[in-house]
Order: structure tokens, then sequence, then C-alpha cells
């Protein structure tokens, strides 16, 4: 047999080729994961920022409609928004559950009078965050609300 025949029959991988391969394909995943992981944390945050903001004009809107004051409950620990209108709960926003984010705010709820103004003293500060992805969401005392 030939040297250039014995190189054509040769058809398997050697363990070191294999090795080899693996090498480059886990070097090249631990390069990709943080910045996978950052972006899904910053798209996380947005949606649940676009949620919020969401919930926040759906109460406005309903206030004016109905023509009596809504409000909208912050549960911090169980990461929700809830929409009231008088006994009514009108809308359910599970921030946590769906979008695996973190909340925190200054304030417990944040109420809309009938003719789309906000009551309370204070305006108010909703920061969504995961990882090291964070926004804030500022609802004025007039109940404007705005991103940061």
């Amino acid at each position: 047999m030939t040297r250039n025949s014995a190189i054509a029959m040769r058809g398997a991988l050697t363990l070191v080729e294999i090795l080899l391969v693996l090498a480059v394909v886990g070097i090249l995943a631990a390069l990709a994961t943080p910045p996978y992981i950052a972006a899904r944390d910053r798209a996380a945050v947005q949606s649940a920022v676009t949620a919020s903001v969401a919930a926040f004009d759906a109460a406005r809107a309903l206030a004016i409609t109905r023509g009596r004051r809504a409000a909208v409950h912050i549960d911090t620990s169980g990461a929700r928004l809830v929409v009231h209108s008088f006994r009514d709960t009108v809308l359910r926003v599970p921030l946590g559950a769906s979008w695996g984010v973190q909340v925190s705010s200054t304030r417990d709820s944040s109420a809309i009078a009938p003719d789309g103004l906000g009551y309370g003293a204070a305006n108010l500060l909703l920061i969504l965050s995961r990882g090291a992805s964070s926004d804030t969401i500022t609802v004025s005392r007039l109940g404007r609300v705005a991103r940061r």
C-alpha cells in the first residue's frame, strides 16, 4: 500500500481532533454567552416597562371613561401591577412571572381622578430590573407617565 492510498482510506477522526474541535466550540460559547444574557435581560426589562406604562395608561383611560377614580396598586413582593376601579379588578400585569423582573417603588399605589389627573403629593418612581439591566418609570403628581 502506498502512502497516498493509506491517507485516502482514512475516514475517521482521531480523539485529538475531536477534542480540539470541542475546545474551540467551548471557547466560542463562553465568549458569546455574556452578551446574550445581557441582551435578554435588556429585552425583558423593556417589555416589562412597556406593559407597566400600558397599565398606567389603561387606569387613566378607565378613570376618564367611567367617571370615577381608578388606581394602580404595585405589589413589589409579587412583582405585579393591579388596576382597580372602585371594587373591580380590571387588569393584572404579572411582571415577575412574565418577564422575570424585580419591582421596587417609592409608593404602593397611584390613584387617578375622573378628570385624568393623579392624586397624591409626590411623584411615584417604579424601578424594574433584571440582572444588570434596569429602567425607571416616573408617574408625576398630575398622573403623567414618563420613562427615564
